[in-house]
């Protein structure tokens, strides 16, 4: 069972959820960062290995039995908050063709560099299964 938390005083948020309270299995799924399966990365572009980062999250919760859906709490790691900001429109676009309408508790942490370099975004996801 996930619900989410929303003080009823607060302005709603976009794109992710102030709380969310959730009960079940959890699975953690690492740092994921924008390169494929054979760990090669396609694109130095900004939004294209965001999509293919979203992408490596949502096989991984597969493999787990899990989906978008049980989504709970997502921490980006982007190299270049400007990058980010001003991608905001066209990152929404391919969260949603990729994760739904699945808005967990987020964060965004501007970072002075990944273990790849060639990596502009990492993210790491939180899902709880329902028991």
């Amino acid at each position: 069972m996930i619900t989410k938390i929303q003080p009823p005083d607060w302005a709603e948020p976009r794109g992710y959820a102030n709380g969310i309270l959730a009960r079940g299995a959890l699975l953690f799924v690492g740092g994921q960062i924008g390169w494929n399966a054979r760990q090669e990365f396609e694109s130095d572009d900004f939004v294209a290995q965001t999509r293919q980062t979203l992408q490596n999250i949502a096989d991984v919760l597969k493999a787990g039995g899990a989906g978008p859906e049980h989504m709970v709490r997502m921490t980006w790691y982007v190299v270049d908050r400007d990058e980010y900001v001003a991608s905001l429109r066209e990152l929404g676009g391919v969260y949603r063709e990729i994760m739904g309408k699945n808005f967990p508790a987020m964060t965004c942490v501007q970072v002075a560099g990944l273990v790849e370099a060639r990596a502009r975004v990492e993210i790491e996801v939180t899902a709880v299964l329902p028991d």
